[in-house]
């Protein structure tokens, strides 16, 4: 069963550091995020395999907006 990585702030994608199918690690950074001048990690609270990817580089992205599924 696929999980949402859900974004909890308004923010721009300035990296996507993963790929789809790509494992991933607890603690491992999915996006890096932009908001006022700021650089926020988005970090992976699980370990699984990341389904799909949601965003792209340059996309502004909305609190609850989900950024990437994994399993």
């Amino acid at each position: 069963m696929a999980e949402d990585v859900v974004a909890e702030i308004v923010a721009s994608v300035l990296e996507v550091r993963v790929a789809e199918g790509q494992d991933i690690e607890v603690g491992d950074t999915l996006v890096l995020l932009e908001s006022m001048k700021m650089e926020i990690p988005v970090l992976a609270e699980e370990p699984g395999t990341i389904d799909t990817i949601k965003v792209s580089v340059g996309d502004v992205i909305q609190a609850g907006d989900v950024i990437a599924t994994f399993r």
